[in-house]
């Protein structure tokens, strides 16, 4: 199994690297001194387990648990017992290991990862991009949440995407085709290869073009018949 630890301290992260080297099953592919960095990493790469603490400044093992798409399985490292019962709410989490974590119970841990593999099954996955509500999205070093039904437009700009909501822009580093996977299928369309528009915010269709708020937005040839597909027509 292929596993990341995330922990803000680095002899708390050393410490589950030698009990990881100590059983052969477990492969340490990236150790991250904060939440962020584990999700960059995330984003381009996927692992069976996650050696999570809860308590890290600005971001927590928490937060960063709501941020995952499509979660490994995780076992929690922590020095704090209070949010044992809140930790087992979420089925992927296997385990709760309490600092200084000893290498018998540490075992017993990994052995329940490898026999639960990937309970991703949240309930229903299949249906999880459909009901999820907010993205975090990061900017100069902070993850920003933005509520998802407000983005009403995205617009692929060279290396970065404009993502567009009600109240505010965001412009972020990343390409059209990571948000899309991330966004329910339910609201957004993906009308032409620099735009994704969230279908409920259409104002008007005209031709090869509609119009969200005061934006107008080209509609590739190809993508228009699944556009009129998706529309309630009268």
């Amino acid at each position: 199994m292929n596993c990341i630890i995330i922990d803000d301290e680095s002899t708390a992260r050393a410490i589950i690297e030698r009990l990881c080297e100590s059983m052969a099953i477990i492969n340490v592919v990236g150790q991250f001194p904060n939440a962020i960095q584990g999700i960059k990493y995330l984003n381009e790469n996927n692992v069976d387990l996650i050696f999570l603490d809860i308590h890290m400044p600005d971001f927590s093992g928490f937060d960063f648990i709501k941020t995952l798409k499509d979660p490994p399985n995780i076992i929690v490292t922590t020095s704090d017992k209070n949010y044992a019962l809140e930790a087992f709410e979420y089925p992927f989490i296997v385990d709760y290991l309490i600092k200084p974590v000893v290498l018998e119970r540490f075992e017993k841990a990994v052995l329940k990862a490898k026999q639960n593999p990937a309970k991703t099954i949240i309930e229903n996955s299949v249906e999880d991009k459909n009901i999820d509500s907010v993205l975090y999205v990061n900017i100069d070093r902070r993850l920003v949440k933005i509520d998802i039904p407000s983005i009403y437009l995205i617009e692929a700009k060279g290396d970065y995407i404009n993502v567009k909501t009600d109240e505010k822009n965001y412009t972020v580093h990343s390409t059209l085709k990571k948000i899309e996977n991330k966004l329910p299928d339910s609201l957004f369309l993906k009308i032409h290869r620099s735009y994704i528009i969230n279908v409920n915010k259409i104002i008007d269709i005209e031709d090869n073009s509609v119009l969200i708020e005061k934006d107008v937005i080209p509609v590739s040839r190809l993508c228009r018949p699944e556009l009129m597909r998706r529309l309630n027509l009268l």
